[in-house]
């Protein structure tokens, strides 16, 4: 009779566990689901995800000492953590030096999987790729280091070595048979113009090439009345029929004039739309490689006259911490449209570069900010870590078809290789600890997409 008595007993605990049990599971999948805040409205997105960024670096001199003493206490504990230390108005939304150095010490990866990211920088004296005299079609003076007056070219001579994976020599006759009858696209702000002339670079070896025809026309790329450069260039190799191109969208949102009779109109900046260019010519793409980041600021945002909208109406946005909120939301934005367009386009393999580090120190590009380092590799040589220094990246594309090009933490060991205070004419207005000298650091960014592809 007890044991009758005790049957329902145990069934219902029985039952109880198998309620808990599933309902773990629900939890878990839904904290790990990138995409359960797209079911969510946009505000509330915003509320609840990315709670603040960083802007500027934790070691510039004009941070007050109370700020940088909590932004060290914030990264004490070796976690990547983005708070809002500066309310400059042309700062970047940027991980912080103390950010990257954490992220540098980090442990190796256990992933069977290959990570481009983690290795070493080693001399090379058979680089640079291409002569930094030559390539004048494609690359624009003002990176071109070797026309200045700056003596020191160390910084060419180092190349990237992955620690678990190969990455191939390149060799131009080979890539661009492997290119041929295919469209090379890079979508993003100057950094993505950088690379874009990088690979251009490194495909013609640096010289002018005949059978390189401009074919901008064909996607629009022309130079409007009044523009100081057109919206991007497009060339195709006629032997292979392999075509690169450049666009220009800083911030990868689509962007519609609110008045388009009066030119000094406010823009309308789409949060969730993807630029109308890509939307067009998506379909025609066998490689496309994404980057934004530099150009989420208050200055960048009065100085385009930028009104942020989401799902056709104005946003409430308006401070810099929202900036940095709204940057994150258009980078998972554009990353889950691609990914539902893949299925469509099966030979179309994505990419999003991720964010290109800055060194300013003591102060920043207009306050006397400056990278004057000249000696390669002073701050390590090595990279060895667990994921990417770029988090919204990386949790952007996790669980999509768009793969990450992660070039975070390898070119942050390079402050020597930027354009610095060197100029042409021997005059400098100020300091580029953003920009790359080219040949440079894009181009091992350009080894790393082409192994990838």
């Amino acid at each position: 009779m007890k044991f009758r008595n005790n049957f329902p007993v145990r069934g219902h605990h029985l039952f109880l566990v198998v309620v808990a049990l599933t309902f773990t599971v629900l939890v878990l999948w839904a904290w790990e689901n990138p995409f359960l805040t797209a079911s969510q409205s946009v505000q509330a997105w915003y509320r609840n995800s990315y709670a603040g960024f960083v802007v500027g670096s934790t070691k510039s001199s004009v941070l007050p000492n109370t700020v940088r003493e909590n932004v060290e206490k914030t990264y004490s504990n070796s976690s990547i953590k983005e708070e809002i230390i500066q309310d400059d108005a042309n700062s970047e939304i940027t991980p912080t030096d103390s950010a990257f150095q954490i992220v540098l010490e980090r442990s190796k990866s256990n992933q069977n999987t290959c990570s481009y990211g983690n290795g070493g920088w080693v001399l090379d004296n058979s680089r640079p790729l291409y002569s930094g005299f030559g390539c004048k079609r494609w690359l624009s003076a003002m990176w071109s280091c070797r026309l200045t007056q700056r003596t020191d070219f160390s910084y060419e001579k180092y190349r990237w070595v992955p620690k678990d994976c190969e990455l191939p020599a390149f060799e131009r006759s080979a890539f661009l048979k492997r290119m041929q009858d295919k469209t090379i696209a890079f979508i993003g702000d100057s950094l993505g113009r950088q690379q874009f002339q990088s690979l251009m670079c490194m495909v013609t070896g640096g010289e002018e090439r005949p059978e390189v025809q401009d074919v901008g026309k064909e996607y629009g790329l022309v130079k409007a009345k009044g523009a100081i450069r057109p919206d991007g260039w497009a060339y195709r190799f006629s032997n292979t029929n392999t075509t690169i191109l450049y666009y220009w969208s800083s911030s990868l949102s689509d962007l519609l004039p609110l008045n388009t009779s009066d030119p000094a109109t406010d823009v309308a900046m789409h949060l969730d739309r993807p630029p109308a260019f890509l939307r067009k010519f998506l379909h025609l793409f066998d490689v496309l490689v994404l980057n934004t980041g530099h150009h989420w600021n208050r200055g960048k945002m009065r100085q385009n006259r930028w009104v942020m909208y989401t799902d056709g109406v104005r946003s409430e946005l308006g401070n810099l911490k929202e900036i940095g909120i709204a940057k994150n939301f258009t980078v998972h934005s554009i990353v889950k449209w691609l990914n539902s367009q893949l299925p469509s386009h099966p030979r179309l393999k994505v990419f999003f570069r991720t964010l290109s580090p800055r060194h300013f120190r003591n102060g920043e590009w207009n306050s006397g900010g400056s990278c004057d380092n000249t000696r390669p590799l002073s701050g390590g040589s090595k990279v060895e870590q667990n994921g990417s220094s770029d988090t919204v990246v990386e949790n952007a594309v996790r669980g999509t078809q768009v793969k990450i090009l992660d070039i975070t933490a390898l070119s942050y060991l390079r402050d020597e290789a930027h354009k610095s205070n060197y100029s042409i004419k021997g005059t400098s207005s100020g300091s580029d600890c953003l920009h790359w000298c080219l040949p440079g650091i894009p181009d091992t960014w350009n080894e790393i997409l082409i192994a990838q592809i």
